[in-house]
């Protein structure tokens, strides 16, 4: 898959491992596992193949951020999440965004950012 970010500040992070350990505050389990998730999104064919994986944790996010998902930076225990949005092949959001009946065919998300955004 392709990935678009939506500023250089969360491109750096999210394959920089020194900046991604800035960002979790020195933590290099998490800057590593960071970057692991962001090259198993590249590595995979459309969003389907991030969503069939337990420990990813896909899930649709609510209230200001609907039509934004989440997929966990480590497990679930940790307050880091990957916030992200389906692409169609032009670079436009879905709308409606069905992810059930658009994970086949998704090729390209855009991450928002890396964020503990329970918080």
């Amino acid at each position: 898959m392709r990935i678009i970010y939506e500023n250089t500040k969360t491109e750096k992070q999210c394959t920089s491992i020194k900046e991604a350990t800035k960002l979790f505050g020195g933590d290099k389990k998490l800057a590593s596992s960071l970057l692991a998730r962001i090259n198993a999104i590249e590595q995979a064919d459309v969003v389907k193949d991030i969503i069939v994986m337990p420990t990813f944790r896909f899930h649709n996010l609510k209230g200001k951020l609907d039509g934004y998902f989440a997929v966990d930076v480590k497990t679930i225990r940790d307050k880091w999440r990957i916030i992200l949005q389906p692409l169609d092949e032009e670079e436009n959001v879905f709308d409606p965004c069905n992810i059930d009946k658009i994970a086949a065919i998704v090729k390209i998300v855009e991450i928002r950012e890396v964020s503990a955004h329970y918080e």
